[in-house]
């Protein structure tokens, strides 16, 4: 399921605050939507709370004040062992448990949910291959016989085991070196899109914010929301200053002075006529440097591009810029 095209809202953080007993505010009269299918991605600082949303969602974490729902219903009105159950958790250290071979592991919530050892021997085995290992060969191994890497992939396999609807990551792909941490964000973008599972994932790498989410929620310290968007409209229209630093530096900026514009980018069809637009064009082989200041520059978000022989060849648009931006990502 393309998760290009989230429903209705499925979580909502309706005026939510978390005060600790020592008066740290780590949220602050929180608003704010995730959409069934959606990828969202948490991002900022140490300290600015994302953890703490994340984990109000499965009660691990209790509001002050507020109400966090759930399709429609309080999750504070509902069991948490059941809530969780429903619930995928995925953490940066994994929390396999130890004992239990990775099949074992994968199996641990249908068998709190009383499936039947066949059903769970099937979907131990389709996960497993979802996620790139072989149940024949990392079935029975024990957790400790596995790269860094293998384990997140066993961790994603877990938390997807019961179906859930909604799936919670925080931080999950921070212990594993730089090359594997690409290639698990490149596998969960494929597996994200196959399934359509709303994700909230939690990451202080705006790199890897703007790389996987479908929208990006950028916050400052003390839980303050300071922009939620998509990725580009983060990127070329920052909503505060704060976030406009937070971008500045990042390695995805220059990533665009590296990644070319293909015709695959591209929407069919030719813009809208020069006169309602600044006369901008782009070529196809651009940058997507130069593809993302004409975006910047675009009142409507839409950019003509020709090609080698200066024909019209369709149209630039915010999400092909990102879908570019992806593909190039996934490339290097």
């Amino acid at each position: 399921m393309p998760s290009v095209d989230p429903g209705a809202a499925l979580i909502r953080f309706e005026d939510v605050t978390k005060t600790y007993a020592d008066g740290t505010v780590a949220v602050g009269g929180l608003e704010l939507e995730v959409r069934e299918h959606e990828l969202l991605t948490l991002v900022g600082p140490s300290g600015s709370g994302k953890s703490t949303l994340l984990r109000m969602v499965n009660r691990l974490v209790e509001p002050t004040a507020g109400r966090v729902t759930l399709d429609g219903q309080d999750v504070m009105s509902q069991d948490p062992v059941l809530l969780r159950r429903g619930i995928g958790y995925v953490i940066q250290d994994v929390g396999l448990f130890p004992h239990r071979t990775v099949a074992q592991n994968i199996a641990t919530v249908p068998g709190l949910l009383g499936w039947d050892r066949h059903r769970t021997q099937d979907r131990v085995r389709e996960l497993l291959q979802l996620v790139g290992l072989d149940p024949a060969v990392h079935g029975p191994r024990y957790p400790h016989e596995l790269s860094g890497g293998q384990r997140q992939r066993v961790g994603v396999a877990r938390a997807l085991a019961a179906n859930p609807r909604v799936m919670l990551m925080d931080e999950p792909f921070g212990a594993v070196d730089p090359e594997g941490r690409r290639a698990l964000q490149v596998e969960f973008r494929r597996i994200h899109d196959e399934l359509g599972t709303t994700v909230l994932l939690v990451t202080h790498d705006i790199d890897e914010a703007i790389l996987l989410g479908d929208r990006v929620a950028v916050f400052s310290q003390g839980g303050r929301l300071e922009q939620v968007d998509t990725p580009v409209r983060v990127l070329t229209r920052p909503a505060t200053p704060f976030v406009e630093h937070f971008i500045g530096g990042a390695r995805v900026v220059r990533l665009l002075s590296l990644a070319t514009l293909t015709p695959a980018d591209l929407e069919p069809g030719a813009a809208a006529p020069a006169a309602t637009r600044p006369v901008v064009t782009l070529r196809v082989g651009d940058t997507l440097e130069r593809c993302f200041a004409a975006l910047a520059t675009s009142p409507d978000g839409v950019v003509a591009v020709e090609g080698d022989d200066g024909e019209p060849v369709g149209a630039l648009t915010l999400a092909g810029l990102h879908g570019a931006l992806r593909r190039s990502a996934s490339a290097g």
